[in-house]
């Protein structure tokens, strides 16, 4: 009998042309790639790829398997919605399902102070998580995709692009914080300048991601070459290096929520740097439960001190 898994897994193999990077997009190894379609060979007795030194090219048989595969997945998909059991509050009734992308850091500092609230129970929402980068969540509300409202960051004009269609509500500015080794002992009522901040040893983003590129900008335009001790995208391990003296960091006030002991916050006028939170939601797709959620999460970004500025 054929097994539907491999028969997603032919899909995503013949779509990529690589067993390496359907790997990727299915979060198998390529090994397990590699034995799923062997299985799905030995099933059918058929030979669904020719192998070359660099690629792998679908055989006739293995494009028609997938033009029936993708109904029977279909007809699979259906038979499962119609028999699931639906999830069900502490009283019995339904939960409406939110599927939810959001941006790592925010997963991490503020997410689990909204599900640890002590009513969420009681909101009636059965949450999806994506956490991922905002280039990738994005790609969840095109109109092949599941997602009911995405939570993405924009660092200056950041180099994003969504599709016009979509509902955008800001949420707040996340601004950027120079943190330094407490063990310095630098003097807290000080103004730093960019000229004693490039004495500093530094940790920064890895060269070439966004975020690096919008820094890089900004120190360029005060003459600032920083002396990089360490390369960091997680900012966990930026504020942790920083606790432990190896250098200074730029970290956004949302990981402060969690910042270790050990750190000073100091005044740098010169590096003035925020990061813009938005919610964005398909506007063909109507999810009760978006308004609820976000109304909550706008409280908690309050708390962390992240919240549209009032007039």
């Amino acid at each position: 009998m054929v097994n539907p898994v491999h028969l997603r897994t032919l899909i995503e193999v013949v779509k990529h042309k690589s067993f390496a990077s359907a790997s990727l997009a299915l979060g198998y190894t390529p090994s397990a790639v590699s034995q799923q379609m062997s299985a799905l060979e030995r099933d059918t007795g058929t030979t669904l790829f020719a192998r070359g030194a660099k690629s792998i090219d679908p055989t006739p048989a293995a494009l028609t398997m997938i033009r029936h595969a993708r109904r029977v997945l279909t007809d699979i998909d259906t038979l499962m919605a119609a028999t699931a059991t639906p999830d069900l509050d502490a009283s019995g009734k339904p939960l409406q399902e939110l599927n939810l992308g959001i941006f790592p850091s925010l997963a991490t500092y503020a997410l689990p102070r909204l599900l640890g609230s002590a009513d969420w129970d009681k909101l009636g929402i059965a949450l999806r998580v994506n956490v991922g980068e905002p280039q990738l969540t994005i790609g969840g509300l095109r109109r092949d995709g599941d997602l009911d409202v995405a939570l993405i960051f924009q660092v200056g004009q950041g180099g994003l692009a969504w599709p016009a269609q979509l509902q955008r509500q800001w949420l707040g500015d996340d601004p950027f914080r120079v943190v330094v080794p407490a063990s310095w002992k630098l003097d807290g009522s000080s103004i730093f300048s960019a000229d004693q901040l490039a004495d500093m040893p530094w940790i920064i983003h890895h060269p070439g991601t966004s975020d690096a590129t919008v820094i890089s900008r900004l120190f360029d335009a005060v003459n600032l070459h920083p002396r990089v001790v360490a390369h960091s995208d997680d900012f966990n391990a930026s504020l942790q290096m920083a606790a432990a003296g190896l250098g200074a960091a730029l970290v956004p006030q949302l990981a402060m929520a969690q910042a270790p002991a050990g750190i000073q916050v100091i005044d740098a006028p010169e590096i003035r740097l925020a990061r813009s939170i938005f919610a964005l939601r398909p506007e063909t797709r109507e999810n009760p439960k978006v308004g609820v959620f976000m109304d909550r999460l706008a409280g908690v970004l309050a708390e962390l001190e992240i919240a549209p500025t009032k007039n």
